[in-house]
């Protein structure tokens, strides 16, 4: 089976490629390939890497001539940087998409339509916006309030009508914030759900721009690579037209956030948490979605953590490096 992962340089990217090198994908070894801009210095065992920027013409249409069986479209910029750099976000984010499903549409034409990839596309709780429910149910409609969240929503909904055309067979999944992020601190606006944990628990400040008070939706990523995993394999048919899907996750505040950590490494990690408020980060998060109610997706078998403790287990157990 050949699969493509677009972004497959970035975090998320390498743990779905170091899964999928060792287990294959749902029992079925791969033929791997990893596309970005830029890869990380260990390279993953058995994987092919093709370097380039995806905003160029000619990237996606070179891709779809190889016609992998099976496609993870990851790649895109935060939402942070798409909302303070406009054009960059929507020619990242969303017009490379468009090229991508023209060239897959062209290969599938091409073979008479036998060609029919499986397509898993990787959008956002940032396609909602509020006034907001307690919790958001299956059936809550899109209605964006960034930038990043407008361009997933178009991607969405591109992937879903050239899947009601047979052209591809695609979906996408609307992850919670992935949390807790190894590594440095990107430029998502969300990027300090992952820092107020990381960086205490090894030995550094961070800095908390939000008050506590703030609810957030919340997976590992070990369970975005479970999601993906178990995407890829899902018989679409009983997704029954309706190609996108809320994903499950853990509902809590910063502050039951801080009180995880509390419980976990102790008073003398969780003091290294700096209140600091930033104004251009609160209106962003004052904007997002707070608890999802996803019974679609865990109805077809989609599972993540119970609770905000256990993901700050699983950083440890998959990320924390022994001092």
């Amino acid at each position: 089976m050949k699969v493509l992962i677009l972004g497959g340089g970035g975090m998320v990217g390498q743990k779905l490629a170091r899964h999928l090198a060792a287990k294959g994908l749902n029992g079925t070894s791969v033929d791997l390939t990893l596309h970005d801009i830029a890869f990380p210095p260990d390279a993953i065992p058995g994987a092919a890497q093709k370097t380039g920027n995806l905003a160029e013409p000619g990237q996606m249409e070179a891709l779809a001539k190889d016609r992998y069986d099976v496609i993870f479209h990851l790649a895109s910029i935060v939402s942070g940087e798409a909302e303070t750099d406009f054009d960059k976000g929507w020619q990242v984010n969303m017009f490379p998409t468009w090229r991508l499903l023209e060239a897959l549409r062209s290969e599938h034409e091409a073979t008479g339509g036998s060609y029919v990839p499986r397509l898993v596309f990787t959008s956002s709780i940032a396609v909602f916006g509020g006034p907001y429910p307690d919790q958001i149910i299956d059936t809550f409609f899109c209605a964006p309030q960034t930038s990043y969240g407008a361009q997933k929503a178009i991607c969405e909904t591109m992937i879903s009508d050239f899947s009601r055309k047979g052209f591809v067979d695609g979906l996408s999944i609307r992850l919670p914030t992935i949390c807790v992020r190894p590594g440095k601190a990107n430029l998502a606006a969300s990027s300090f759900f992952s820092g107020i944990i990381r960086e205490p628990l090894n030995g550094k400040d961070a800095i908390l721009p939000v008050p506590d008070t703030v609810r957030h939706w919340h997976a590992s990523p070990r369970s975005a690579v479970g999601f993906l995993v178990h995407a890829a394999g899902l018989d679409t048919r009983r997704l029954e037209g309706r190609r996108a899907l809320n994903l499950p996750g853990v509902s809590c505040t910063v502050a039951e956030q801080i009180e995880a950590l509390r419980r976990v490494a102790g008073e003398d990690v969780v003091a290294r948490i700096k209140p600091q408020p930033d104004p251009a980060i609160q209106k962003i998060v004052a904007g997002w979605p707070r608890d999802f109610a996803p019974e679609r997706a865990i109805a077809l078998g989609f599972t993540a953590e119970q609770s905000f403790e256990e993901i700050i287990r699983v950083y440890i157990e998959d990320d924390l490096k022994p001092v």
